[in-house]
């Protein structure tokens, strides 16, 4: 029997000279864009993981437990959609201070990305997220930064329990 030496860097396999490839199919498959993967999930874990994808920030556990801790502070776990402005961005809301609403929740992660990266204020935010840092570090960013005008107690008003996966109602995604 002849055989055929294949040589991969060092390691060395020796088959049949005679042996026929295999055959194999694969099962078909989609693949869809992030933004529509997350919409179609729905949550507020979703959401947050969306205004990471859009701001191009790293979808790393530190940066998504904060994110989903600083939609809690704003609107609250339950009602964390509300009027489709689930931290209370004014950017490009329409409302001052934060009381805008936004057409549907794509749009809002849309502006929270933007308006993360386009106000100074938040260069602090920014790098936090960029590096995934602790916790602790990206949310003292954010009680210095001028997102909210209460600074949230510098802490004292942040809470740390995990919080839990909510839908948003049906069309709240656009």
């Amino acid at each position: 029997m002849q055989y055929e030496t294949v040589h991969y860097e060092s390691q060395t396999l020796r088959v049949p000279a005679d042996v026929a490839a295999a055959v194999f199919a694969r099962d078909g498959y989609t693949v869809t864009e992030g933004v529509q993967t997350l919409a179609q999930g729905g949550t507020n874990h979703d959401w947050a993981k969306l205004v990471l994808l859009l701001g191009g920030f790293p979808l790393s556990d530190s940066n998504i437990t904060v994110m989903t801790r600083w939609m809690r502070q704003e609107n609250g776990p339950n009602n964390w959609w509300n009027r489709n402005n689930p931290l209370n961005n004014g950017w490009g809301s329409g409302g001052g201070a934060g009381l805008g609403s936004y057409d549907n929740l794509v749009i809002a992660a849309e502006n929270a990305a933007e308006a993360l990266h386009g106000n100074p204020g938040y260069r602090d935010i920014v790098a936090g997220l960029n590096a995934s840092a602790p916790t602790e570090v990206i949310e003292q960013a954010i009680w210095a930064s001028p997102w909210a005008s209460s600074h949230y107690g510098n802490g004292t008003h942040w809470a740390y329990s995990p919080v839990p996966v909510v839908a948003s109602p049906p069309g709240t995604w656009g």
